[in-house]
């Protein structure tokens, strides 16, 4: 069955209830008379991530007997965050979060306040995804996907661009950070439903570039390498395969950036913007920074996905 625009509707009314809409919140900074930026504070959801959307999407769906084996998934840590969450709203007992090794603590704070069983496994997220599917598979858990090819969880993450569209019919270009690319599937088909000459664009970092690398080789990573130090934790490893199949179809560029902008936007949106955001979020403003022109727009906004960023990173990246 084709992913399609109504299975983010549906979710928008299915969680509606459960979580509040975000703020769209005009940057102090960044406009230029010419044009107008505002930041989608996903940041400021109860689990400081979009990742709420699409877990409890899929977890509003799930069976009397599937909620009673208890849930698990792989996480960077946003989406184990927001599983553990949806699993405590909801009233499931067991939540078994696995995260990659080298998973910053704050995120793993995060988990285990709302109950999650956190097991650090792995050595990054493929890594620990390869090991953490055997381990849910041998536990007889229900796998909450991250980001592969579940339409539930891609309709959940796309419920940002109905929000955006209500709150500033206006806008004419999104931003919006790929990692496993369900967010940016999920926001570019609803957009585009709902305002046909939308543009959604995608950022990805320099150290972890796998959907401009499959499209441009036309092979599907399902795995991809991380390239030296970034501070994007969240948006590193391989493609989903639903984001793969329909991205090129519904989004109007990919942009890859350097981790050196990256890092000067993070401090530039806690420092001047004065918002708390993670690196991997703050892909949209140094997308802003290094390619206005290429962004384009005049009422842009830019997907901040989240906000669990490690303090010791946040204190580093303020004093550079």
């Amino acid at each position: 069955m084709k992913f399609t625009a109504q299975e983010v509707f549906d979710a928008y009314d299915r969680i509606k209830p459960y979580i509040p809409d975000t703020p769209l919140y005009e940057s102090v900074h960044l406009g230029d008379g010419e044009r107008r930026y505002f930041f989608k504070l996903e940041n400021l959801q109860p689990v400081k991530s979009f990742k709420i959307r699409g877990a409890l999407n899929k977890m509003l769906t799930l069976t009397e007997e599937e909620k009673a084996r208890g849930v698990a998934t792989v996480s960077s840590g946003n989406h184990g965050t927001s599983v553990a969450y949806a699993a405590k709203m909801l009233g499931i007992e067991t939540a078994d979060i696995i995260i990659p090794g080298p998973a910053p603590k704050a995120k793993e704070e995060m988990i285990r306040f709302f109950g999650g069983n956190v097991m650090r496994m792995g050595f990054d997220y493929d890594s620990a995804h390869a090991e953490g599917m055997k381990y849910i598979e041998e536990q007889g858990l229900t796998y909450i996907d991250a980001y592969y090819d579940d339409h539930k969880i891609y309709g959940g993450q796309g419920t940002i661009a109905c929000e955006i569209l209500r709150q500033n019919p206006d806008i004419d270009t999104i931003v919006v950070p790929v990692g496993g690319g369900g967010m940016s599937t999920g926001i570019a088909v609803a957009a585009k439903a709902i305002k046909p000459e939308v543009r959604v664009i995608g950022v990805q970092t320099e150290a972890c570039p796998a959907f401009i690398k499959a499209f441009e080789d036309k092979v599907f990573y399902d795995e991809y390498p991380v390239t030296g130090d970034t501070i994007c934790d969240a948006t590193v490893g391989g493609c989903g395969k639903l984001a793969y199949e329909m991205l090129p179809d519904v989004i109007d560029d990919i942009i890859e950036l350097k981790e050196s902008t990256i890092r000067k936007a993070t401090k530039f949106m806690i420092k001047d913007e004065r918002f708390i955001a993670e690196g991997g979020s703050c892909m949209t403003i140094a997308a802003v920074m290094d390619y206005r022109e290429r962004v384009g727009g005049k009422n842009v906004a830019l997907v901040i996905s989240g906000g669990n960023i490690d303090g010791d990173l946040m204190t580093q990246l303020l004093n550079e």
